[in-house]
């Protein structure tokens, strides 16, 4: 095939997987504490250009009030530690919730591990008012019922997977610990970390070379018809 025809392919196929990534970050503008997902673009190491691995951006979205006592913002690298049925997931997403058996949980029905009690559930008393304080020490009427376990988790380019837009597993041998030099931020929520006017200016530059490599697919395949014609008028 034409040189001219797989670079145009390669590199449409290259924006292809740009698109795919932005638009998920873009969809995700909204949702509390998302993290957005970036690519490397290997144009160095090979002749032709592709998207050579995924990465996500860990760093720390703007922390806004929400006024909500159960809402809770992470101030630090931490990540909070919740029980599922198939194990930890690890979240910055702290809208948090009661559930029917009083069990301090996410919207998904996730339970907050308790550093206090081995890690299992924080039960909360839906009659009183709820203080959590930025060592994530929960207390109701004055008495501590539990502690909020945050975790650290070193190198999370390698060490976490994402499950969903919120949550992430652990993978390989790391082992977390606990996160002390990150603050519980009672009544804030972390807001997604997606630069949505650099995203909306990226979508426009990438759509751009995408027509620009169409065009030149169409230039390329036309010159190859001429040089064909010219061969057979030759014979």
């Amino acid at each position: 095939m034409d040189p001219l025809l797989i670079s145009a392919a390669s590199g449409m196929n290259a924006r292809m997987e740009s698109l795919d990534i932005l638009a998920n970050n873009m969809a995700n503008t909204s949702t509390v504490a998302y993290k957005a997902d970036r690519e490397f673009n290997n144009l160095y190491q090979a002749q032709l250009p592709y998207v050579q691995s995924q990465w996500t951006d860990y760093s720390q979205g703007n922390l806004t009030v929400s006024g909500n006592s159960l809402d809770l913002a992470l101030s630090g690298s931490g990540f909070f530690a919740l029980n599922t049925p198939t194990g930890i997931v690890y979240t910055r997403n702290g809208a948090f919730q009661i559930s029917k058996s009083n069990r301090l949980q996410s919207a998904e029905g996730y339970t907050l591990r308790n550093t206090r009690d081995q890690g299992k559930p924080i039960i909360i008393d839906p009659a009183q008012a709820i203080d959590i304080g930025k060592d994530g020490i929960v207390s109701q009427g004055g008495q501590e019922i539990g502690q909020i376990e945050v975790d650290a988790i070193d190198n999370p380019q390698s060490s976490l997977k994402k499950l969903g837009a919120s949550y992430f597993a652990l993978t390989g041998t790391s082992v977390p610990k606990l996160a002390d030099a990150t603050e519980v931020r009672q009544g804030m929520l972390e807001q997604s970390n997606v630069p949505a006017s650099d995203q909306a200016v990226r979508l426009v530059s990438i759509m751009r070379q995408f027509e620009m490599l169409q065009r030149a697919m169409l230039v390329g395949t036309d010159m190859d018809k001429q040089a064909i014609q010219e061969v057979a008028r030759v014979s």
